[in-house]
């Protein structure tokens, strides 16, 4: 396997991609080769950054706390779903969202000028939408409220609709995704997810790299969620078997989902010259 051109500018997945976490999103473990790639892309002046579907935390809450186990990645090249959503909320004039997510969610979306609201608060009967996040204390009756507001006609959007992703102790569990789960089997609706793989990431990525999709590599363990992605973008679409994704679960997918190139870690990017 082989690229079909060489990428001007580079997206990275987080987990499973540059660094492995906990279950509890508590520590951090930097992948072999990370350091190194993310390093040279800064001296030789490319363009990247790293878009995770993890939601629990603003990028300048995440972002420290990586560079603290040695990842070189300042906020700016940082972004989560939240980044996505509240550029979204923003253009289509949300007023008020009704938010299943931990403090960390509403911090970040309230930092891109987003009034959040909670289910039990007042104005959550009125929210003009309803945005599902990491929220592992979500509750029946969080779940009757956002999908009250979904019947009630409110648009539904997700940081992610991902069952699992990968940490240092073995695949955990998605909160977003068994949260939607419940919602659409209630409403009959199927939310809008703002985090990979959509269009609506892929576009966002684009966008803050100043580059067509088509002269983007994308990179991550999960065939579902990034190189889906990379593949109805026009992007290039790299796989790496550090995460959830073994070489022959790789060769197995279909190819909507079937990368451009699979390689064991990033730090094979260094070693096979498609930095630029």
């Amino acid at each position: 396997m082989t690229l079909p051109r060489r990428p001007k500018g580079f997206m990275f997945d987080l987990d499973g991609t540059l660094i492995l976490s906990n279950r509890k999103l508590g520590s951090y473990q930097v992948i072999p080769g990370a350091v190194e790639v993310l390093t040279e892309l800064e001296r030789r002046g490319v363009p990247y950054l790293a878009l995770t579907n993890g939601s629990a935390y603003p990028a300048a809450k995440q972002g420290p706390r990586l560079r603290e186990v040695g990842l070189p990645i300042v906020d700016g090249h940082l972004f989560t779903p939240n980044s996505v959503a509240g550029k979204l909320f923003k253009e289509r004039g949300y007023q008020n969202v009704l938010v299943l997510g931990t403090p960390g969610v509403v911090e970040a979306l309230t930092g891109h000028g987003i009034r959040c609201s909670l289910p039990g608060d007042e104005d959550a009967k009125s929210a003009d939408a309803v945005y599902s996040a990491w929220f592992p204390e979500c509750s029946m009756a969080d779940i009757h409220a956002a999908a009250g507001r979904v019947l009630d006609g409110a648009p539904f959007y997700t940081a992610s609709d991902v069952p699992f992703f990968a940490t240092s102790e073995g695949p955990a569990f998605g909160y977003s995704c068994a949260i939607n789960g419940a919602i659409h089997r209630v409403t009959g609706k199927e939310p809008q997810v703002t985090g990979k793989p959509s269009q609506l990431a892929m576009d966002f990525v684009a966008a803050k790299l100043g580059l067509l999709p088509s002269e983007i590599a994308v990179i991550g363990d999960d065939p579902k969620v990034e190189i889906e992605m990379a593949v109805a973008g026009g992007a290039i679409g790299i796989g790496v078997t550090s995460g959830t994704t073994s070489a022959e679960q790789w060769a197995a997918q279909p190819a909507e989902r079937r990368p451009d190139l699979v390689i064991e870690s990033i730090a094979e990017l260094l070693e096979g010259g498609w930095l630029g």
